[in-house]
């Protein structure tokens, strides 16, 4: 938290040492912070461990996801009365940010069955996030473009981009691992492994923006096949490396997330801000607790599961973003400004893009306090 108030205070709020446009040059940071942590929750995810869970982290990852997605769309809905607006909300609702949660983890050492499902949720809810806001956005894309003269919408096309982007990330990341599994074999030296990792996760975040991957599904799976396939003492060294870099990446990426927020903007998030928060926390800690019940897990796990997953960042902005760009001129023309057409789909672009920004500083803010509380409550910081 310590370090989003120096981002806050550096950023446009105050400062101003942080510009918006330096903001915008320092912005693969933030993806390569997100590499790193991905790598990371991969190598926490082994199967023996979430064996021990079985159907439970799968339930309460479709139970979590599903119950934020359903219930933001219905409190969107009530306030606003725009269907294409809500389902736009809704679709980016289970989106998290694992790097709230890995961090107070990392920091703490928390170990128990609530960290391992913590792990694992914020690892893979983010992949069936993608899938559903696939969907989603599609349905509300063509809600919009049927009120656009000329405008035509391949439904399945836009259904099957997502689909298409979960499984080449999971061939990617598959690929690349075996590739890393055997330059580390090759390597005796610990500097040179942390060297090697930093080099590979760049690459790996390279080629997931060139061939427009899920980067933390990839990196995820990287750090799994490596825990599932190779001897405790490789996994050490690797994992002991990385743990060396980590904090860093913690601290920048943050610093640049506080710096993110423009204070003067937060009236303007309103009501559909607020409602927005709300939904989205219930739909998360509800569903994780209704899919804990399902899946029959220990008592912790269903009470405080939903607690650590809160955070959001990165992600849900990107996929806000996605919305600006895609919806940009669709719809029924609202008003002329400087004489060019304004339209709904402009209109949702930039209330879900002003929105979403600044309540993912909310979320980053109390996530990972939440998520503090979660493991002190189950007992799993050994020295809080």
């Amino acid at each position: 938290m310590g370090f989003m108030i120096i981002g806050v205070i550096s950023g446009p709020s105050f400062l101003y040492l942080l510009t918006d446009n330096i903001q915008s040059n320092l912005g693969f940071i933030t993806e390569i912070a997100l590499g790193f942590v991905a790598f990371s929750i991969g190598l926490e995810l082994s199967f023996s461990t979430l064996k021990q869970q079985g159907i439970g982290i799968i339930s309460i990852i479709f139970a979590e996801s599903f119950c934020a997605f359903f219930i933001v769309l219905i409190g969107v809905f009530l306030l606003t009365r725009d269907f294409p607006l809500s389902l736009v909300f809704a679709s980016v609702a289970p989106a998290s940010a694992p790097a709230g949660t890995v961090a107070v983890i990392k920091e703490y050492k928390a170990k128990g069955t609530l960290t391992n499902v913590l792990y694992a949720v914020v690892g893979f809810d983010d992949g069936l996030a993608i899938i559903i806001f696939g969907f989603a956005a599609a349905i509300a894309r063509m809600l919009l473009a049927a009120e656009t003269p000329g405008e035509s919408l391949n439904l399945f096309h836009s259904i099957i981009e997502p689909v298409k982007e979960i499984g080449l990330s999971l061939f990617v990341g598959l690929a690349l691992s075996l590739i890393l599994i055997n330059l580390v074999k090759k390597i005796k030296s610990s500097h040179d492994i942390l060297i090697l990792i930093c080099g590979f996760v760049m690459i790996v975040n390279g080629l997931c923006v060139l061939w427009h991957l899920s980067l933390i599904l990839t990196n995820m799976i990287v750090g799994l096949v490596i825990i599932n396939t190779q001897k405790r003492e490789v996994v050490h060294k690797i994992g002991e490396q990385l743990s060396n870099i980590l904090p860093l990446f913690f601290i920048l990426f943050f610093a640049l997330a506080g710096a993110h927020l423009h204070i003067k903007d937060l009236p303007a998030m309103g009501w559909i801000g607020i409602v927005y928060i709300v939904c989205r926390s219930a739909g998360l800690i509800g569903g994780a607790r209704l899919g804990g019940m399902i899946g029959n897990v220990e008592n912790k796990v269903k009470k405080y599961t939903g607690m650590g997953i809160l955070s959001q960042a990165g992600v849900a902005i990107g996929l806000s973003l996605i919305i600006l760009h895609e919806f940009k001129g669709l719809g029924s023309v609202i008003k002329y400004v400087d004489g060019k057409p304004w339209t709904t789909g402009d209109q949702i672009g930039a209330t879900i893009i002003t929105t979403i920004t600044a309540t993912c500083i909310f979320f980053e803010i109390i996530g990972p306090i939440l998520t503090k509380i979660a493991l002190q409550k189950s007992g799993e910081i050994r020295n809080p």
